[in-house]
């Protein structure tokens, strides 16, 4: 294991997936260290000891222990690439707001639709299809004329929003009546260093 930061993941996880696909981006060296979640490993002392709530991802960077997907995006783009954090208050409101929708309607809504296809949550399926739609078409009234989410460039916004909104397939929400939501997973799939999260179900990008 090298000196680089280390990831604790999982490769079905939307919020894990999102950190290592930023950090593959932004070009962060990185070790990822999957997480055996089947096998309880999340809910045993030595994973308990970096995050009492027992989830992925957790990021190590020598003494700093950082848990909560948003919280490693922020924390990985202030010290290893501000260009993905913008400093002008207006932007970097924006970015919050995205980050806030990744945390609230993203995970109630397309989150939870898989969560009750591939894990077998026991969720509100209609709510969940419901809540995914209304964000989908918001997201998609929004990217009209833009290319991503914040500003003229990629930012941790768009990485925060994209796993979950391109695996909404798998929780039977179609992006058919998105084309903007298409093209903008297009423009982060178009990125250097991008690397998908695993699919479960055929048919991702219908």
């Amino acid at each position: 294991m090298s000196n680089a930061i280390k990831i604790h993941s999982f490769p079905l996880s939307g919020h894990a997936q999102r950190v290592e696909l930023f950090a593959n981006i932004a070009g962060i060296a990185h070790d990822v260290i999957n997480v055996d979640l089947a096998g309880g490993e999340h809910k045993q002392a030595p994973f308990l000891a970096l995050n009492p709530a027992g989830q992925v991802p957790v990021l190590e960077d020598g003494d700093v222990v950082i848990s909560d997907s948003n919280a490693i995006l922020v924390y990985l783009a202030r010290k290893y690439a501000p260009n993905y954090l913008p400093t002008d208050a207006v932007l970097e409101a924006q970015v919050q707001k995205f980050l806030s929708l990744a945390a609230g309607e993203i995970a109630f809504g397309p989150c939870n639709a898989r969560l009750i296809t591939v894990f077998n949550a026991p969720l509100d399926a209609d709510f969940a299809i419901a809540t995914a739609n209304k964000v989908l078409g918001k997201l998609d009234a929004h990217l009209e004329g833009r290319e991503f989410l914040v500003g003229d460039s990629p930012s941790i916004a768009d990485i925060a929003i994209y796993t979950y909104t391109a695996h909404a397939p798998e929780g039977n929400v179609s992006l058919a009546e998105y084309p903007n939501v298409r093209r903008f997973l297009a423009n982060v799939e178009a990125l250097n260093g991008f690397k998908p999260m695993a699919a479960t179900k055929a048919g991702l990008v219908a």
